[in-house]
């Protein structure tokens, strides 16, 4: 009997971020098949294309976020024009774009009325003139210099990975309706001050790179210290929230709202489910899901959250209600009296602002 050549060998090709040659891995070869009778053809290889973990994303739309809110805080300026309406203005070389008085304005910006002009979120006009747009608008105005720069830092670091990983339309998404989350829940209990800053967005952000970790749990490796990081990075930011003059409430309600989004919108697939989409005709492989059972459970869960919680507290504010009303101690989620400080609310803006320390957690993280 003439020797039977055995058939070709089977090669899956992995994109791995770690590369590497022939050494590294990457090449999956199959064991000797059991003898086939005389005169049965070999079946034809199960050959893959190239299986890629992720698709990375141009980054636009994270920069493009941080010049509209630098233009509308230069546009803030030309309208606030401080030589107009005050004789001890900062760096009054500057002209119109000059600031308010340090002791109306510590951030270096303009003052309340001008902020309330452009379309900061006041709870009486909400209500009382219908202007629901402020619960928007407010998130892309901010109190001054100080206010800007830390919350533009602190979109990039955060955003542009975001957007690398998962594409601009669900990053946006993310960033508006975190925003207007943050919002909704400061008008519920900020009624007597006027709020801007794009901070409930970026909290946001940030409570849905938690939840991504928590849904993709099995196709991470150092999960548990990325984990612990990410939960420290954003106690801190919201313990900063007690101090005075900072809405705490816009950071939560972005949090939460951002939280809950990230198990509806950054969803990944299983890494057996993506193999298999590459596997071309002729093999025969068992069936994989794309998500397991518990990404389903939260996908749905959070997304009736999400929708339940934003319609209700809607409907709460366009009706008047006072949170506080409600719950005695809440305030003391944005404000902790002290010796050295009052909680008591004055007639003026609120600025919302968020501390850079999230630099490192990006490189936590690697995909399986």
């Amino acid at each position: 009997m003439a020797a039977r050549e055995s058939p070709p060998g089977i090669q899956i090709k992995v994109n791995s971020k770690g590369g590497g040659g022939s050494g590294s891995g990457n090449t999956v070869h199959p064991v000797e098949e059991m003898d086939r009778p005389q005169g049965v053809s070999a079946p034809p290889p199960a050959v893959y294309g190239e299986i890629k973990h992720s698709k990375k994303w141009v980054t636009w739309l994270i920069p493009c976020f941080v010049v509209a809110n630098i233009a509308m805080f230069v546009i803030t300026m030309y309208v606030n024009n401080c030589p107009k309406n005050s004789v001890s203005c900062v760096a009054r070389f500057l002209g119109r774009f000059s600031f308010q008085p340090f002791k109306e304005n510590p951030l270096l910006g303009p003052s309340s009325v001008t902020l309330q002009k452009m379309g900061a979120l006041d709870v009486s006009k909400v209500v009382d003139k219908h202007q629901g747009w402020r619960l928007i608008t407010c998130n892309w105005l901010h109190g001054g210099v100080f206010h800007i720069l830390a919350n533009m830092l602190s979109l990039l670091v955060i955003g542009i990975r975001l957007e690398q990983e998962f594409g601009f339309i669900r990053v946006g998404l993310l960033y508006i309706i975190s925003g207007f989350g943050g919002s909704l829940l400061s008008a519920l209990f900020i009624q007597s001050n006027i709020s801007v800053g794009a901070s409930g967005a970026l909290f946001g952000l940030l409570g849905s790179m938690l939840s991504e970790l928590i849904t993709n749990w099995t196709i991470y490796t150092n999960k548990i210290a990325a984990f612990f990081t990410l939960v420290v990075i954003i106690a801190i930011n919201l313990a900063v929230g007690i101090l005075p003059h900072v809405d705490n409430f816009a950071h939560i309600g972005g949090f939460i709202s951002g939280f809950l989004l990230g198990f509806v919108f950054l969803i990944r697939p299983q890494f057996g489910w993506v193999e298999q989409r590459y596997a071309l005709s002729g093999y025969s492989a068992l069936s994989r899901r794309k998500f397991m059972t518990y990404q389903c459970i939260l996908w749905i869960v959070s997304l009736v959250l999400v929708i339940v919680g934003l319609t209700l507290g809607l409907v709460m504010l366009l009706r008047g209600v006072d949170a506080n009303d409600h719950c005695s101690w809440c305030h003391y989620l944005s404000c902790v009296p002290t010796s050295r400080w009052s909680c008591r609310t004055e007639p003026a803006f609120c600025s919302v602002t968020i501390v850079v320390l999230s630099f490192h957690f990006c490189c936590l993280l690697d995909v399986l």
